[in-house]
C-alpha cells in the first residue's frame, strides 16, 4: 500500500482542514515528519490508521475522542485518505461519532459514524463501493490490504512505545500476521480439512458401531452367535406350523360348502312364503281395479268431446275481451274530448306571446351594440389603472434610490475613516511573524533542554541504582563461586573416602598401585551429590552472567549519560541567558506574539476587504446616480400618459350606461335576454303543436270506439253458436251437463297411468301364479335346514384356522427379521472396517498437520517457519550493520512448555558472549534496532514472494532517541538503502541529526488556533 493524499478536518490538534499530498514527496521518498511535542506528528499516523480501520495507531483513543477542541462547531470531524494498491487506487472517507449543533433550536445532537469507500480509475473518476456502513468499509479494507488493524500497526507502522510488540509476539500471534502477509491460508485450510475429515470418520465409526448395536437390540439379540442359534430354531418351528395351517384350511373349506347349500335351500322356502302372501294381496285389490276400468271408459268418451269444449271456452274468452276493449275506447274518447277543449283555450293567447317575442328581439340588438363600447371603456380604465400604478411605483422607486444613494455615501465615508488605522496595524505583520518564529524556535530549544536535563537526572539515578545492583550482584557472584568451590572440594575429598572404603589388604591401590594402605582417606560428613554439584555450578554461571550484564548495562548508562550531558550543555549554551527564564514566561511571550501576528494578519485581511468594499461602494454610487436620472425621465412620461387616459375615459362614459359598465353585468343581461327569447319561442311552438295533436287524437279515438262496438257484437254471436253445439253432443254421449263432462276429463298422462295400473295388476297376478306352481313342485318332500348349527361349526373352524395362521405368521416374521438382521450386521461390519482403514491414514495426517505430535508444529506454522527464516536472514543482515556485528536474530527451535504453540518465537545471538538469549533481554535501543530490522526484513521478503501483500510503505514513530550516534548513522543509512529499493519510509523523531540528514520533511506547526501542515522539499 502506498499513500497518495490525506485530508483531515477538525481531527486531533488540527482545527481546520489540512491536506497532505504524499505524491508531492516524490517516488519512493524517505521523509521526516517534524514538529514540536504535541503538534500532531503521531496524529498524522492516527488519521491514516483511523481512515482505514476506524482505530488509532496506539489504539488508546476512540474515534469520538479525536475531535479538535479548537475546531469551529460547524466543521465536521472527518478524515479522507487516498492510497494505491498495485495499479489500483482507492479513497476512503470516515467520520467518527461526534456532537453537532442542532440545525434548529439550541443544544447538540449526536452525528452517527459513517464511512464511504471509492475506487478511482485512471481518469480520476470515483466509483462508490461502500455507501455509509462503517463495518462494511472496514471489512472491505481488510479484504483489500489483507491486514486487520492490529496487523497493520505491527508490519506497516512502528507506533511510539510499541515497537517491541513485533519482536515479543508469540507463535500464535506471529502466525496470524504472517499467514495474512504471505497468504498461507491454504495450509490452514488443509489442516482444517484433514481435521474435519478425521473427526467426520471418527463420528461415522461411532455411528456405524452404534447402528450395529441398534440392529441387534431391535431384534432383541445380544450377539451374532445368538442370532444364528435363534434362526435355526425358528426355521424348524416354521416348517411344523406350515403343515398345521394347511390341515385347518381344508377343514374350514368343507364346512363352508355345507353352510352355502343350507342357506340356498332356506332361501327358496322363504321365497314361496312371500309368493303366497302376494297372492292374497292381489285378490284384495280386485274391486279397486274394476272401478279403475269404469273410470277409464268415461275418460275415453270425454276425450272425444274435448275439441267442442275447448272451442266454447275460446269463444267465451273472445267475447269478454271485446267487451273490455269497448269500455276502454269509450273512456279514452271522453279524455280526448277534454284535451281538445283545453288546447283550443291555450291557442287564444298566441297573439300576446308573439308581441312579447318582438320586444325581446329589439332588446337583444341594443345589448349586442353595447359589447364593443364596453370593451373600449374597460380597456381605457385598465390602462389608466396601470399607468397610475407605474406612476406611483416610479415615484416610490425614485425616493428609495435617493435614500440608498445617501446611505452608500455615508457608508463609504465611514470606511475611509478606518483605512489609516488598519494600514498602520497591517504594516507590522512581517516583523511580528519573524519575532514569533524566533520565539517558537527558542521555546522548542528550551523544552528540548528541559527534556534532556530531565533525562540526565533520570539516567544519573539509573546509573546509581545500577551501581548498587552491580555491587549486590558481585557479592552474590562471589558467594556462589565460594560455595561452588567448597562443594567441589568436598565432592573430590568424598570420592577419595569412597575409594578408601573399597581398599583391601595386600591388594594394589587403583590410584598409586601400592599394596600397603597406612593412612586411607576418611570422611565423616554427608557426601555432596553430583546433582548438587551441578546445581552449584549452574548458580555460579547464572550469577556470573547477571554480573556481566549488569556491568554492560552500567557502561551503557555511563555512555548514555555522557551523550545526554553533552546535549544538555550544547542546548544550554545555545539558550544563553534565556535558560534562566521560566517556561511559562517563554510560552506567554510566544502566545503574545502569536496573538499579535493573528491580529496583524486579521488587520491585513480587513484592510484588503475594506479597500475592496470602498471600491464597490463607489461603483454602486455611480450606477445608482445614473439610475435615478432615468427614473425621473420615466416619471414625467407616465404623468402625461395618465392625463390623456383620464380625458378619453370621460368621453366613453357618456355612451355606456352606468348599470352596464362591467362585463359581468352586460353578460348577465344578454344571457337573460337570450333565455327569455328561447322560452317564448318554445312556448308558442308547444301551444300550436298541442292544439293540432289534441284534435287529431280526438278523431282517432272516436273511430276506434265505433270499431270496438262492432267487434263486441260479432264475438257475442260466435259464443252463442258454440254453446248450442256443445249441449247437443253432451246429451248424445250420456253426460248430464258441462260439469259432468269436465269431471270425467283426464289428460293423456292420466289416462296412460290408469291403463298402466290395470295392465300391471293383470300381469303381476299371472306371474305370481306361475312362480308359486314352480316352487311348490321343486320343494315337494324337502325339509327346512338348521342353518344356525352349521354356521356355528363354520365359525369354530375359522377361529382354529386363524390361530394356525397367527402362529405361522409370528414364526415367519421372526425368521424374516433374523435374516434381515443377519444381512444388516454383515453390511455394518464391512462399513466399520472400511472407515477404520480410512482413519488409519486420514487421522495420522490430521494429527501431523495440526501439530498434535512431535514438536507441536502445525503444517502452516512449519511453512511460516521457513518464511520466518528468510525474514530473519534479511533482518539479521540489517541488525548486524546497525549493531556493528554484535546481534543476529534467530528462530527458537525448542519446543514450548505444555500445550503452547511453538516454532515462531525469536531469539537473539550475541557475538560478544557467543550465547543465544531471548529477545526480551535486549535494551530499549537494541530492541528498537531489532524491531526496525525485523520490519524492514519482513517488507523485503513479502515483496519477494509472488502473490504476497505489498508492504511498500513503512512509518516509524520515535525510537531513534535511544540510539547512540554511530547506531543512529547506521540506522539512517539502512533506511536510505531501503528507499533506493522502492519503499516509502516516513520517520517521526525529535533527534536533530534526523532533520539534518533527511531533507524531505512534513513540518507540523503548532499554533494557538490549531496545528498546520506544510511540505519541505529539497
Amino acid at each position: 500500500m502506498r499513500p497518495l493524499s490525506l485530508s483531515m478536518s477538525a481531527f486531533g490538534p488540527f482545527a481546520g482542514t489540512q491536506v497532505t499530498d504524499f505524491s508531492a514527496l516524490g517516488s519512493n521518498p524517505l521523509f521526516l515528519i517534524n514538529g514540536p511535542t504535541g503538534a500532531g506528528k503521531t496524529s498524522l499516523l492516527d488519521a491514516i490508521c483511523f481512515a482505514l480501520y476506524g482505530k488509532t495507531t496506539g489504539d488508546e483513543r476512540e474515534g469520538s475522542q479525536m475531535r479538535c477542541d479548537l475546531a469551529d462547531d460547524a466543521l465536521l470531524t472527518e478524515v479522507s485518505f487516498s492510497f494505491a494498491l498495485g495499479t489500483s487506487s482507492y479513497r476512503i472517507r470516515r467520520v467518527p461519532e461526534q456532537a453537532r449543533l442542532k440545525k434548529s433550536g439550541d443544544g447538540y445532537t449526536v452525528h452517527k459514524p459513517e464511512a464511504q469507500l471509492y475506487k478511482i480509475d485512471s481518469e480520476g473518476t470515483e466509483t462508490l463501493l461502500v455507501a455509509s456502513k462503517v463495518s462494511e468499509a472496514t471489512a472491505e479494507i481488510e479484504q483489500l490490504t489483507g491486514l486487520d488493524a492490529d496487523q497493520f500497526r505491527q508490519v506497516m507502522v512502528l507506533p511510539q512505545g510499541k515497537f517491541r510488540e513485533l519482536l515479543m509476539a508469540d507463535s500464535k500471534d506471529r502466525e496470524k500476521i504472517f499467514s495474512q502477509l504471505f497468504q498461507t491460508q491454504i495450509y490452514r485450510r488443509i489442516e482444517d480439512k484433514l481435521k474435519f475429515q478425521a473427526a467426520e470418520i471418527r463420528t461415522q465409526v461411532r455411528e456405524q458401531r452404534s447402528r450395529r448395536d441398534g440392529i441387534l437390540q431391535s431384534a432383541e439379540l445380544t450377539s451374532a452367535e445368538e442370532l444364528l442359534i435363534q434362526l435355526a430354531t425358528v426355521e424348524s418351528e416354521l416348517l411344523s406350523a406350515q403343515g398345521a395351517k394347511e390341515q385347518a384350511t381344508e377343514a374350514q373349506q368343507a364346512v363352508a360348502k355345507a353352510v352355502d347349500a343350507a342357506q340356498h335351500l332356506l332361501l327358496e322356502f322363504e321365497q314361496l312364503a312371500k309368493l303366497e302372501q302376494e297372492a292374497q294381496s292381489l285378490a284384495a285389490q280386485q274391486t279397486h281395479i274394476t272401478a279403475k276400468s269404469q273410470q277409464l271408459a268415461l275418460a275415453t268418451q270425454a276425450q272425444r268431446l274435448k275439441p267442442l269444449w275447448e272451442l266454447f271456452l275460446t269463444r267465451e274468452t273472445e267475447f269478454r275481451a271485446a267487451a273490455d276493449k269497448l269500455l276502454q275506447c269509450r273512456d279514452s274518447l271522453a279524455k280526448a274530448r277534454v284535451q281538445k277543449q283545453e288546447a283550443d283555450t291555450r291557442a287564444q293567447h298566441l297573439p300576446a306571446l308573439e308581441q312579447e317575442l318582438l320586444q325581446h328581439e329589439q332588446q337583444k340588438q341594443s345589448l349586442n351594440a353595447l359589447v364593443s363600447e364596453l370593451a373600449e371603456f374597460t380597456k381605457l380604465k385598465q390602462g389608466l389603472v396601470s399607468a397610475q400604478g407605474e406612476l406611483d411605483q416610479a415615484k416610490a422607486q425614485g425616493m428609495a434610490g435617493k435614500a440608498e444613494l445617501e446611505k452608500l455615501q455615508l457608508q463609504r465615508g465611514e470606511h475611509e475613516t478606518l483605512l489609516p488605522q488598519l494600514q498602520q496595524q497591517s504594516d507590522t505583520r512581517l516583523h511580528l511573524q519573524q519575532a514569533l518564529s524566533q520565539q517558537q524556535q527558542l521555546l522548542a530549544r528550551y523544552q528540548q533542554w528541559q527534556q534532556v536535563s530531565a533525562k540526565v537526572e533520570q539516567t544519573q539515578a539509573q546509573l546509581t541504582q545500577a551501581g548498587a545492583e552491580g555491587q549486590t550482584l558481585a557479592a552474590q557472584h562471589r558467594q556462589a563461586q565460594t560455595g561452588y568451590k567448597a562443594l567441589q572440594l568436598a565432592w573430590h575429598q568424598g570420592q577419595a573416602a569412597i575409594l578408601a572404603r573399597e581398599l583391601r589388604a595386600a591388594e594394589p591401590c587403583p590410584v598409586c598401585g601400592s599394596e600397603l594402605h597406612p593412612h586411607p582417606a576418611t570422611w565423616h560428613e554427608a557426601l555432596p551429590t553430583e546433582e548438587a554439584l551441578q546445581a552449584a555450578e549452574q548458580a555460579q554461571s547464572h550469577a556470573q552472567e547477571a554480573l556481566a550484564k549488569a556491568r554492560a548495562d552500567y557502561k551503557g548508562l555511563q555512555k548514555q549519560l555522557e551523550t545526554l550531558q553533552q546535549q544538555a550543555d550544547e542546548l544550554a549554551q545555545s539558550l544563553g541567558e534565556v535558560q534562566h527564564l521560566g517556561l511559562a514566561e517563554l510560552s506567554h511571550e510566544a502566545e503574545r506574539l502569536q496573538q499579535a501576528v493573528h491580529a496583524a494578519e486579521q488587520a491585513s485581511r480587513s484592510l484588503q476587504q475594506l479597500q475592496n468594499q470602498i471600491k464597490v461602494l463607489q461603483q454602486q454610487e455611480t450606477g445608482l446616480s445614473e439610475s435615478l436620472e432615468r427614473d425621473r425621465d420615466r416619471y414625467q412620461q407616465l404623468h402625461s400618459r395618465v392625463d390623456t387616459l383620464l380625458g378619453q375615459l370621460a368621453q366613453k362614459e357618456k355612451t355606456v350606461p352606468l348599470e352596464f359598465r362591467t362585463r359581468e353585468a352586460l353578460e348577465v343581461a344578454i344571457a337573460e335576454n337570450r333565455q327569455g327569447l328561447e322560452a317564448l319561442k318554445q312556448q308558442i311552438a308547444q301551444t300550436r303543436a298541442g292544439q293540432q295533436q289534441a284534435s287529431q287524437h280526438f278523431v282517432a279515438t272516436e273511430a276506434a270506439t265505433g270499431a270496438a262496438e262492432q267487434a263486441r257484437d260479432a264475438a257475442d254471436e260466435q259464443q252463442t253458436q258454440a254453446q248450442q253445439t256443445l249441449v247437443a253432443r253432451l246429451t248424445e254421449a250420456g253426460f248430464t251437463d258441462q260439469q259432468a263432462l269436465h269431471s270425467a276429463m283426464l289428460d293423456d298422462a292420466g289416462m296412460q297411468a290408469l291403463a298402466g295400473e290395470i295392465d300391471a295388476y293383470q300381469q303381476q297376478s299371472a306371474l305370481n301364479g306361475a312362480q308359486m306352481a314352480q316352487l311348490t313342485a321343486r320343494l315337494d318332500e324337502r325339509v327346512m335346514p338348521d342353518v344356525a348349527q352349521l354356521e356355528l361349526r363354520l365359525e369354530q373352524s375359522r377361529q382354529h384356522l386363524a390361530q394356525m395362521e397367527q402362529a405361522w405368521q409370528a414364526l415367519h416374521t421372526r425368521s424374516s427379521l433374523l435374516k434381515q438382521t443377519q444381512t444388516q450386521l454383515h453390511i455394518a461390519d464391512g462399513k466399520v472396517k472400511i472407515l477404520e482403514d480410512q482413519y488409519g491414514v486420514i487421522g495420522t495426517l490430521a494429527d501431523v498437520a495440526n501439530g498434535n505430535t512431535g514438536n507441536k508444529i502445525s503444517l502452516q506454522r512449519f511453512v511460516l517457519s521457513v518464511l520466518l527464516d528468510d525474514v530473519l536472514l534479511e533482518a539479521s543482515h540489517r541488525l548486524q550493520l546497525m549493531s556493528k556485528g554484535r546481534y543476529r536474530l534467530l528462530r527458537k527451535e525448542d519446543r514450548a512448555k505444555g500445550n503452547k504453540a511453538s516454532g515462531l518465537e525469536l531469539e537473539v545471538e550475541d557475538a560478544y558472549t557467543s550465547k543465544v538469549r531471548p529477545v526480551a533481554t535486549l535494551s530499549g535501543g537494541e530492541s528498537f534496532m531489532a524491531a526496525l530490522s525485523m520490519a524492514l526484513g519482513l517488507s523485503e521478503v513479502v515483496q519477494a514472494y509472488a502473490g504476497g501483500i505489498k508492504l511498500d510503505t513503512l512509518f516509524i514513530d520515535e525510537g531513534f532517541g535511544s540510539l547512540d550516534q554511530d547506531s543512529l548513522d547506521l540506522a539512517i543509512r539502512t533506511l536510505m538503502d531501503l528507499q533506493s529499493s522502492g519503499r516509502m519510509i516516513g520517520v517521526i523523531s525529535h533527534v536533530s541529526e534526523m532533520k539534518e540528514q533527511i531533507a524531505t520533511r512534513i513540518d507540523i506547526h503548532k499554533t494557538s488556533l490549531g496545528s498546520e501542515i506544510s511540505l519541505v522539499l529539497p
